[in-house]
């Protein structure tokens, strides 16, 4: 979408300031490092902080970005009342039981954070906890974290962040009085209660963003009395807290992106020491659930690249005890795994597709729960009770709205209970879904979920958004997204390319997308595009290319190295300044990251790779599509000066005149506006552009 014409004038390119670094011996020249704020923890917390001059050239874009998209305001305002009208809003989740309570969350008509409630077991009057809606009044931004309940009923842990930079303050709430503690607790992470239900573990995170430590807090004791139970050194290692499913242990989850390390408590002594149950080794992962007297852990050691399932007793755990009870089978990746009395639910991926199998423990029988759609979306949702034989997943698919199933695993029944309502009305009927294989050049193929309109005409004359991500083993699942109906409705194939860094083809189809095999993820990408303009889904040009954080990576990637197949590409936070990123060790996440992209610190080689692909590096003075940047002031996970950044490389190398927009949210972080319709007034302003940059801001 060309710029020429227009009355509004792009905005002075940023000043180049050139700072100069080595590493192994190459020299680095980068001119807009000054736009990372020297002070940028302070930021995170008080983002009033941000030195004047970045905040001036951020604003400066901001202004353009209006400007130019102001002829889309009435066409944002539909495309909001539409993406509005298909959410219910008085929604609320099925209540999940816990001895005499069900607890659940609830939105009110209107409102644009969630309620959480719990109601008595066998039905009653609901009780409101919690009101996230009051709690965010006069804020401009408000991000409900974890809501915990006590064992025991009369307490609720809960955290929030109000600056976007997911630095979340724990709080501590009388359930019988309904008031707070006096005593809050900032810069924490997840939280865990012990048996007794006074008892509360929670994660602390350091300077740098980085969960450091666990705390053990006593219930109506000062902060300052809180004790240090474990300390992680290595500063490349997340930490988590959390429960087995059998409420005896509290779990130490220590891991980073192929490493893992669990340390139990005993959930009825919750003031004796944390025992481990096996050392950490390199590029063996597992995590541990527990019931009958054994352990259950699921781990790829042994080489079993998918994973299995293996037992250990609860007084050895360690690896020298570990027997398979659900053996390794290439192809099929183990994702996650639920331990109840009488039942071992895993959940799995075969060729693409997830499925739920139930094993029975006294018989070792197992039972798939079935289903007929050629491609679909599902997951265990967890619960609270151990002695069940009630399993609770999710189900839906591209054209099919998200349903909520109770599965009874002694009979087989099958109880729906709740169904995604769209209020403005959904015929699935309307919708095809398909599945293609698109041919990368080293032999593999790229399954593609495709969405459309039975009548869009495939003679390539359609407009098509391609999403991809592509990264740190994270599947996209081909799910339903009211979302994308807008975009559907007006013409557009919706589709999304399953590439490699994801677990989409298994463990190996992550591992040939990070580290030395990178570029198979954007190579991926363009053979998607590639195979859909060969299939007049489409045609070159008339692609809108869509990615957030990693995939925002993604996004700059391909608009350098095939930028002519896209009419149009929005980079939402994307992660677009690796290699400085990596070598930057003082980020939240630099540490944790280097198994998935390589240290550029350590080795030559890796810093060699990184530049090579790295998007900020490989800006050219080349043509570039249409492009939308989406960026988060307080974005601890990618930071806010890298698309900014990027921006200034583009506008002051690329050789067209196509848009080239950056918004940065100064009042969120990574996961844009909180609120259920803020965001989406975000989605509209994204649809808006894409819109504009195909021709069709009048449809």
């Amino acid at each position: 979408m060309k710029d020429t014409g227009r009355s509004v004038t792009p905005p002075r390119p940023a000043e180049k300031r050139p700072s100069v670094s080595v590493w192994h011996g190459r020299e680095r020249v980068d001119d807009y490092q000054w736009l990372r704020a020297d002070n940028w923890q302070d930021v995170m917390r008080t983002p009033s902080a941000l030195p004047a001059d970045i905040r001036a050239y951020l604003d400066a874009e901001n202004a353009y970005t209006e400007a130019v998209l102001k002829e889309t305001e009435a066409l944002q305002a539909t495309l909001f009342a539409e993406l509005k009208g298909r959410i219910k809003q008085d929604d609320s989740s099925v209540p999940t039981k816990d001895g005499p309570w069900a607890y659940g969350t609830r939105y009110l008509e209107g409102a644009q954070h969630p309620r959480v409630v719990r109601v008595p077991r066998d039905g009653g009057e609901e009780q409101v906890l919690l009101d996230a809606n009051a709690l965010a009044e006069g804020k401009a931004y408000f991000r409900l974290g974890a809501a915990s309940h006590s064992p025991d009923h009369a307490w609720l842990a809960w955290s929030a962040d109000d600056k976007g930079s997911e630095y979340f303050t724990l709080r501590l709430r009388d359930l019988t009085t309904g008031s707070d503690l006096p005593d809050a607790i900032p810069e924490t992470g997840g939280m865990a209660w012990a048996n007794d239900g006074k008892t509360l573990f929670y994660v602390w995170l350091d300077e740098n963003h980085r969960p450091a430590k666990v705390f053990r807090h006593q219930v109506g004791r000062p902060a300052s009395e809180d004790v240090v139970v474990y300390e992680e050194r290595d500063p490349g290692f997340f930490i988590g807290v959390g429960r087995t499913q059998s409420g005896r242990y509290l779990v130490i989850d220590v891991h980073d992106h192929e490493t893992s390390e669990v340390w139990l408590i005993d959930a009825d002594a919750p003031l004796e020491a944390p025992r481990l149950v096996a050392a950490r080794e390199t590029a063996v992962e597992y995590d541990v659930d527990h019931g009958d007297g054994r352990f259950y852990i699921r781990t790829n050691a042994d080489g079993a690249e998918d994973f299995k399932i293996v037992t250990a007793p609860e007084a050895t755990p360690d690896r020298a005890h570990w027997r398979d009870l659900v053996a390794h089978v290439p192809g099929r990746l183990v994702i996650s795994h639920q331990i109840l009395a009488r039942h071992l639910v895993r959940l799995e991926r075969v060729e693409g597709l997830p499925r739920i199998i139930v094993h029975t423990l006294a018989t070792g029988t197992e039972a798939p729960i079935a289903f007929d759609e050629e491609a679909y979306s599902l997951g265990l949702a967890g619960g609270y009770e151990f002695d069940t034989d009630e399993i609770r997943f999710t189900y839906s698919s591209m054209t099919t709205p998200a349903r909520v199933y109770d599965y009874d695993m002694a009979t087989g029944r099958r109880t729906l209970r709740k169904e995604q309502e769209v209020p403005s009305g959904h015929d699935p009927a309307r919708y095809v879904t398909r599945r293609i294989q698109a041919p990368a050049a080293d032999g593999e193929t790229v399954p593609v979920s495709l969405l459309y309109l039975k009548d869009t005409p495939l003679d390539g004359s359609a407009p098509l958004l391609l999403y991809g991500y592509g990264a740190y083993g994270i599947t996209i699942p081909a799910a339903f997204s009211t979302n994308a109906l807008s975009l559907v409705d007006r013409g557009f194939v919706y589709a999304i390319a399953h590439v490699r860094g994801g677990k989409d083809k298994g463990f190996r189809w992550y591992a040939q997308g990070r580290r030395a095999f990178k570029t198979n993820t954007f190579d991926d990408f363009v053979a998607a595009a590639d195979a859909l303009i060969a299939g007049r889904f489409t045609s070159r040009g008339r692609i809108v290319a869509q990615g957030g954080s990693a995939g925002g990576m993604l996004m700059g990637a391909i608009a350098n190295r095939a930028g002519d197949r896209f009419g149009a590409i929005v980079a939402e936070v994307p992660f677009v300044d690796v290699l400085a990123t990596m070598l930057d060790e003082t980020l939240p996440l630099t540490p944790p990251e280097w198994p998935e992209w390589g240290n550029p610190i350590a080795d030559p080689e890796a810093y060699d790779r990184i530049l090579g692909y790295s998007p900020y590096d490989n800006v050219a003075a080349q043509p570039y599509p249409a492009i939308l940047a989406l960026a988060g002031l307080t974005d601890p996970r990618v930071t806010y000066w890298e698309p900014a950044k990027w921006v200034a490389r583009l506008r002051a190398t690329k050789t067209d005149d196509n848009l080239l927009l950056l918004k940065t949210n100064m009042d969120a972080g990574h996961g844009g506006a909180a609120g259920r319709f803020d965001r989406l007034k975000e989605v509209a302003l994204i649809q808006a552009f894409a819109l504009l940059c195909v021709g069709l801001a009048g449809a």
